[in-house]
């Protein structure tokens, strides 16, 4: 995937608080005489774009073609926002000057790699009609030329209410797909969003559901769907990743390996999946993209950018199989499906929940009946109706990853309803494959396929069997 998109450079316009990083680094060596506070011999100062600047500078990092909207005050720390721009080649023109305006500017002090205080200079309420006014008129003027809108909020006070609600309006009116890094507790502003991109805490400040597993997360996802009426929902979850709900549940793991700081780890995420949707990314590649960009921000001290080789090097250095490629949505499988003409295509379903022998030697002799096993497996939502509300045992990402690792598998196809019946008629295959324990004549899309086969299955093995074997041994 990345090799496909590193070429690109889509149009993305960027509109939210613009904050100044400033580090100082340096070593303590003893403590004061006057306070029980360190002292600390600074070395270097540096200056970072921050907030909405941060996604930029990811951007750029991405080869995109990226401009910049906001409220700045008159002052010098909008003096050195303004350079900093013109060091990574962004145009300052969309940036509205307001006289009565701090632009924001967060210090933090660095003593042998560990942040020892941070201390902030800001004007943080809402900016003033005349500059919405301002921001408005200019935005609607040049919508039509971006591929992708990305609202970085920071509460700082440049995306009000009203701007917001009005942003996101105009780009639905072009088919322009916004997406939000949001902040606050009420999300109502950006109903109408593509997707947005919380965290747990800020899911949370914002549903009222304490995300604890699985099914609180899935319900949280669904409530900002539903609430904000929005395309995708998202929620980022730090080391267990991003959870997904558009019309199945499912998360994707980060692949973090050392974490030194989490600074603008959160715009890294949001620039990278704008960037990934933006050249035509499906949500789930997008996601995998976004999570390794993470990682590579994760192990740098201070905001920091990841590039197109950096992401490459840190995906090979974690050793991730291909795993993730043989999972594919209803869409991505017609395609492919259409460069196999010449082949025969088997097809077979299941909750697959704890993966047993079973199974395996069930897959395996599936695969023997064609040249390509695709395997559809029913959804989080779908093995609850079929099997009842303690299972699946195992998530669905999970349940497929196990399942991809398989030889005799070459694909798996999620989906939400009690049978495949809607995929077997996309899929159309060669051969239909279940186990002996049915009838013929009451497998689902025998009448579609040109020839069903039932398999012999190994007496014994079975998920429930292993669940009841579990619980008589605790």
């Amino acid at each position: 995937m990345i090799n496909s998109i590193e070429k690109k450079s889509p149009n993305i316009l960027v509109i939210g608080d613009l904050i100044v990083d400033s580090y100082f680094w340096g070593e303590c060596k003893r403590i004061s005489p006057e306070a029980p506070v360190q002292i600390i011999d600074v070395k270097k100062n540096t200056n970072n774009l921050g907030g909405a600047g941060n996604v930029v500078s990811n951007l750029k990092a991405l080869n995109a073609h990226v401009e910049i909207m906001s409220v700045i005050g008159n002052c010098q720390i909008s003096k050195e926002l303004k350079k900093l721009f013109n060091q990574v080649g962004v145009d300052t023109k969309y940036l509205i000057e307001q006289k009565d305006r701090i632009t924001s500017k967060k210090t933090r002090l660095i003593s042998s790699n560990q942040q020892v205080i941070r201390f902030d200079i800001e004007t943080a309420s809402k900016i003033s009609m005349s500059s919405e006014s301002e921001i408005l008129s200019t935005y609607k003027s040049i919508v039509n030329k971006f591929d992708l809108i990305i609202l970085s909020d920071y509460g700082k006070g440049v995306l009000t209410d009203f701007i917001t609600r009005e942003i996101i309006k105009t780009a639905n009116k072009y088919n322009i797909k916004v997406i939000v890094d949001p902040k606050g507790n009420d999300y109502s502003k950006y109903s109408g969003a593509y997707l947005l991109t919380p965290n747990k805490k800020e899911a949370f400040e914002a549903t009222g559901i304490d995300i604890i597993d699985e099914k609180s997360l899935e319900q949280a996802l669904l409530f900002l769907k539903n609430k904000c009426n929005l395309h995708i929902s998202l929620i980022t979850l730090s080391e267990g990743g991003i959870g997904i709900y558009d019309k199945i549940f499912r998360t994707h793991p980060t692949y973090a390996k050392e974490v030194f700081d989490v600074t603008g780890a959160g715009d890294t995420v949001i620039a990278s999946l704008g960037y990934a949707i933006a050249v035509g990314q499906n949500i789930d590649n997008s996601v995998i993209f976004a999570n390794l960009a993470a990682g590579v921000v994760l192990g740098k001290l201070g905001s920091g950018t990841a590039s197109f080789p950096e992401i490459r090097n840190y995906e090979a250095t974690i050793h991730s199989s291909s795993n993730n490629d043989k999972i594919k949505d209803l869409n991505q499988i017609i395609k492919i499906l259409s460069h196999y003409k010449e082949k025969s295509i088997v097809f077979t379903n299941g909750c697959f929940d704890i993966l047993h022998i079973g199974h395996v030697k069930y897959l395996e002799k599936a695969k023997e009946l064609g040249d390509v096993l695709i395997v559809g497996i029913n959804s989080d939502n779908s093995v609850k109706k079929l099997k009842g509300e303690t299972r699946p045992i195992n998530n669905l990402y999970d349940r497929s990853y196990i399942l991809s690792s398989l030889n005799s598998v070459d694909y798996v196809v999620p989906f939400d309803e009690e049978t495949p019946i809607e995929l077997i008629k996309e899929i159309i295959p060669d051969v239909l494959v279940k186990g002996r324990d049915y009838n013929i004549k009451d497998v689902v899309g025998k009448d579609i396929a040109k020839k069903t086969v039932l398999i012999d299955l190994i007496e014994g093995k079975s998920t429930s069997s292993t669940i009841k074997k579990i619980k008589e041994n605790d």
